[in-house]
């Protein structure tokens, strides 16, 4: 019997194969490998999974033994799903994991906590999507501690939940308006025609307004008497903020340049950002050591599984759709006015984004008209990001109320219900639109 020291050791070692086998994606059976490798992890930390990534794992070994026995190319477009996918999960909770324990973290996480009801609200749900653009859940799990450590020491208040509501919205915008993110990283992967600049001119303004509008979905403050105390945090997110502007320069120069996926690419940037950081420490510190990979776990079996579940639905319903099959002129404006409100729905139920994601971004892409593509990602990543923060079963609302007390539930619904149906209806009618005015193909 391995002891568990051995396990956690085995488990981190084939987290990291599986990262090498992703970031060698060109070289050919590589995906296949990080496919295998990736579920070994996962079945190597059973004990330590959630229901749901049970559940999605059980799932993946019935897919295969179908795709084994009645449909083998099933399986190579499960697996080239998967791999992407995981490759960039695993390089950004490395990420992750050497940039959290950074000084400048500690600062930038304090700053955010300053300053009057209304600019303290922005700052919080800004500071996290900027924080979740190399941090993903890691943001999360930042600020929440801190404003779990406040509730702690003063108890629940109209202040901690206004800072509760700011940290998840703020998670949510994240993937409508980051470069980086597994929403927009995945749909221009599916929608090749769709490049990644003209997605974020129109969802970047959309994970702003999104940001903005929060302002009136929260509780009312009583003002804090005495001084605001402040603490200056310029230099530290000038320093984070220059990490962030080279992962997506370097991003955008190897896919555009480069040739390669955008998934790739994403992943690339993450690990030598990686490998800077390190080398700096050597150098500095005097000592390197890796982190961990054994608690990836979670993040490999829900988001990871999922892809490779979407990725097995998406070639199935094409191949009984047949190579032919497009929809009349109107069908496009009404699919792209309720893919969104499909998303939320899912989400509602438990269904992770990555596999609505993959089922309509793979279903749809091939079929839909190419001048109207931008309807189609925008509904994409915007479904995506308002239901991670208007959902009670995403992985961010879960860490919230883990590290604060607040009910998932609580959250999601009693909390920004409103707020999230009046940004779905603005965002499917803005893709509904897009769609009716785009030129005929």
């Amino acid at each position: 019997m391995m002891s568990p020291a051995r396990l956690i050791a085995l488990r981190s070692l084939v987290a990291y194969l599986t990262l090498a086998c992703a970031a060698f994606a060109l070289v050919p059976g590589s995906a296949q490998a990080a496919t295998v490798l990736a579920a070994l992890v996962i079945f190597l930390s059973w004990a330590d999974l959630r229901t749901v990534g049970r559940v999605i794992a059980s799932l993946m070994v019935l897919v295969s033994l179908y795709g084994l026995v009645r449909q083998p190319d099933l399986l190579l477009s499960a697996s080239e799903s998967m791999a992407g996918i995981t490759g960039l999960i695993l390089s950004v909770m490395l990420l992750s994991a050497v940039l959290g324990t950074s000084k400048d973290l500690a600062v930038i996480s304090e700053s955010l906590f300053g300053g009057r009801p209304v600019a303290r609200y922005l700052g919080l749900s800004t500071g996290t999507g900027v924080l979740s653009i190399p941090l993903n859940f890691g943001s999360v799990g930042l600020i929440a501690t801190m404003i779990g450590s406040q509730i702690s020491q003063s108890g629940d208040s109209p202040a901690a939940r206004n800072a509760a509501r700011a940290v998840i919205r703020g998670f949510g915008a994240s993937p409508m308006g980051s470069p980086l993110s597994i929403a927009v990283v995945m749909t221009v992967t599916l929608l090749p025609g769709l490049h990644s600049w003209t997605l974020l001119t129109l969802s970047l303004p959309f994970a702003l307004i999104y940001l903005v509008a929060g302002v009136w979905s929260r509780e009312q403050e009583t003002p804090r008497s005495g001084p605001a105390e402040t603490v200056s945090a310029f230099w530290p997110w000038m320093r984070f903020l220059a990490i962030v502007l080279f992962i997506c320069v370097s991003a955008f120069a190897l896919s555009t340049w480069g040739s390669l996926k955008y998934s790739l690419a994403v992943t690339l940037s993450c690990l030598s950002v990686v490998v800077l950081c390190l080398l700096y420490r050597r150098l500095v510190e005097g000592a390197l050591a890796l982190p961990s990979l054994a608690n990836v776990n979670n993040e490999l079996a829900i988001m990871g599984g999922s892809s490779f579940l979407g990725g097995a639905l998406a070639m199935l319903a094409l191949n009984s759709l047949g190579a032919d099959f497009s929809l009349p002129s109107w069908g496009y404006p009404v699919l792209a006015f309720a893919i969104p409100w499909l998303f939320f729905c899912g989400g509602a139920v438990g269904v992770n984004p990555i596999i609505s994601a993959t089922v309509y971004g793979g279903i749809l892409g091939p079929i839909w008209p190419e001048p109207a593509l931008l309807a189609l990602g925008l509904g994409l990543v915007t479904g995506w990001g308002i239901t991670i923060a208007g959902t009670p079963y995403s992985a961010n609302s879960l860490l919230l109320e883990r590290c604060t007390g607040y009910s998932a539930h609580q959250a999601s619904y009693d909390w920004s219900r409103q707020y999230s149906l009046l940004m779905l209806t603005l965002s499917s009618g803005l893709c509904a639109l897009i769609a009716l005015m785009a030129p005929a193909s």
